[in-house]
């Protein structure tokens, strides 16, 4: 399980995959996304952009990641 600390109110999802090298770039993280393949407090997620908090939760290729 990863933990990614916010500097700012929000995170658009495609930065965050790429932040935290689950995805070697925002094209990669972009298409995961589309294809339904990430979900945000367990569910599928196809949004690029949403908006991720503190405190929501982050799945992909069997990683976690909490947002604190």
């Amino acid at each position: 399980m990863l933990t990614f600390t916010l500097s700012s109110e929000f995170i658009p999802l495609c930065n965050l995959l790429q932040l935290t090298n689950l995805c070697s770039s925002g094209g990669e993280a972009k298409i995961v996304i589309a294809e339904g393949l990430v979900t945000v407090d367990g569910k599928m997620e196809t949004r690029k952009r949403c908006k991720i908090v503190r405190g929501q939760h982050i799945a992909y290729h069997g990683e976690q990641i909490t947002v604190e």
